[in-house]
């Protein structure tokens, strides 16, 4: 077997350094491995470079025979001879011993990913909430609205995008990342016969927000943030960014082929990781009720603000109407009543109760976007992770079990095969589909561990965000201090002009 490793004539050696380096969940050995293996010798950078170009490797895996043709390239490397295949194929009966230590203690080649906890976020609510701010603008053109990035606080530019452009980047973006939490988008319009002229401003002021959010979310998101799709959305002023963003997509994949530790994810997960995935599910679930029943209230103290706004203003108007009736008194009323010079007094008063109008109006945008705003987004956050939920248990687990199901159909069909006689290359034909399903669940089991080590760092996430709730009472508390204080100063001016109305009190409080 001219330059090929047979498994059955290797070194014990070879072995045990295989079962001391290779992935847990594989029976392949990491790449990155390997190169920290060879990092061990005290071979030249040349000629490691030398033996790294003669080993075969899959997906950034090594196979087994790979391994060791690799280990006895070392070996020879090391006794000062050159690494080669026809030197190698001198020696295939007897293969050398590498110089490499003690297996056991190569373990920790292995092992030293986990010693960086890939599975603990470093993050901070502050840190997350000072990354990248995208405002968006409304741009009012002939074909609907676009809408303006500005300040993305790393590039400085401002691109023009319209609702289709978020909708692919929408959809590329859950391809890319389908373990992550990935916020939905706002519907594009409202149904049909349900406009009208005010609900419709209203309806695209409300997407305005919603998109708003959303993109905030992507920008700040520490997976995200630094991804190729969303420096293309967020920075890509050419013509055609759906192309662009479906071609970005097309050339990373999704994120369990491009994730240095996607295979290797279930040798990071805790043992219990099902039972913390319940309990953080269930709490999370109670969390997201809250919210949305403080956002619903919020929502209706925002409303009735405005609403006081505008019955303060109709108030004034009608008290200016009632100052401006011209009419004359009658002689019965003329002689004792001091209506005429009241009357002329209220007219004035719309002033006031036109500044006490804006007060309130000012009060209800402060509680829509300083509080309902910053509820709405974390309801978007924890909407999603329940949406993420759902598509890891009827996604990858429901793909899993059908898997599963087919290979055991096809098990059947061998057995069956192997009692009843067949023409040969039907069986051959069942027996190569029943290793590519094989695969397909080795595959599936490795993406299902991947998801869960996702769905663990989302759920941290989630966490990370809790804080929020300090800032939003915080922002509730001080537009009403504000409100308050505001209207009670214009109150307070309005006081002695009330007392001027009643000439038995001297300027000071009006009767009751």
């Amino acid at each position: 077997m001219a330059g090929e490793i047979n498994e059955g004539s290797v070194p014990a050696y070879y072995r045990e350094v295989y079962e001391a380096i290779r992935c847990r969940t594989d029976e392949r050995v990491q790449v990155e491995v390997f190169q920290r293996l060879l990092q061990r010798t005290d071979i030249s950078k040349p000629v490691l470079g030398q033996i790294a170009e003669q080993v075969d490797s899959t997906d950034g895996f090594l196979s087994k025979l790979s391994l060791y043709k690799a280990l006895a390239l070392i070996a020879l490397a090391q006794q000062g001879k050159q690494p080669s295949p026809k030197l190698l194929e001198n020696c295939i009966q007897e293969l050398p011993k590498p110089q490499l230590g003690e297996p056991r203690e190569l373990n920790a080649l292995r092992m030293q990913p986990a010693q960086e906890d890939v599975l603990t976020m470093s993050q901070t609510l502050d840190k997350l909430l000072g990354r990248d701010t995208v405002q968006l603008e409304l741009i009012p053109e002939k074909k609907g609205l676009f809408l303006k990035h500005v300040e993305y606080q790393r590039f400085k530019i401002s691109v023009y995008r319209r609702y289709s452009d978020f909708d692919v980047f929408h959809e590329v973006l859950l391809q890319r990342f389908a373990y992550r939490v990935v916020p939905a988008l706002p519907p594009k319009r409202m149904l049909k016969g349900v406009l009208t002229s005010v609900s419709e401003r209203e309806f695209i002021e409300c997407r305005r927000r919603a998109l708003g959010r959303f993109i905030n979310l992507v920008a700040r998101h520490p997976f995200f943030s630094e991804d190729e799709l969303v420096k293309t959305f967020l920075t890509f002023s050419g013509s055609d960014v759906q192309s662009k963003l479906r071609d970005a997509y097309k050339k990373t994949g999704d994120e369990f082929m491009t994730n240095r530790i996607a295979t290797m994810a279930k040798e990071y997960l805790p043992a219990d990781i099902q039972a913390q995935f319940s309990t953080s599910r269930e709490l999370i679930r109670n969390i997201h009720n809250s919210f949305q029943k403080l956002r619903d209230r919020a929502e209706k103290m925002a409303e009735r603000s405005k609403e006081n706004a505008t019955d303060l203003l109709m108030f004034g108007r009608e008290l200016s109407t009632l100052g401006s009736d011209g009419s004359s008194l009658p002689s019965l009323a003329s002689s004792q009543s001091t209506w005429g010079t009241l009357r002329q007094s209220l007219k004035s008063l719309s002033v006031e109760f036109a500044v006490l109008s804006d007060k309130a109006a000012q009060q209800g945008r402060r509680e829509e976007d300083d509080v309902v705003e910053k509820l709405n987004i974390f309801l978007d956050l924890l909407q999603s992770y329940r949406d993420l939920c759902e598509r890891h248990e009827k996604g990858v687990l429901h793909e899993h079990q059908r898997a599963l199901h087919k290979y055991g159909m096809m098990k059947r069909q061998m057995m069956s095969a192997s009692v009843q006689p067949k023409e040969q290359a039907s069986v051959e034909q069942l027996e190569s589909r029943i290793v590519q399903q094989e695969n397909a669940i080795q595959t599936m089991e490795l993406r299902n561990y991947f998801s869960l080590f996702c769905l663990h760092q989302e759920t941290q996430l989630i966490f990370i965000y809790l804080p929020i709730t300090s800032h939003i009472l915080g922002a509730f508390v001080n537009s009403q201090v504000q409100g308050h204080r505001e209207m009670g100063a214009v109150w307070n001016e309005l006081q002695p002009k009330l007392g001027c109305l009643f000439g038995g009190n001297n300027g000071s409080k009006p009767p009751i």
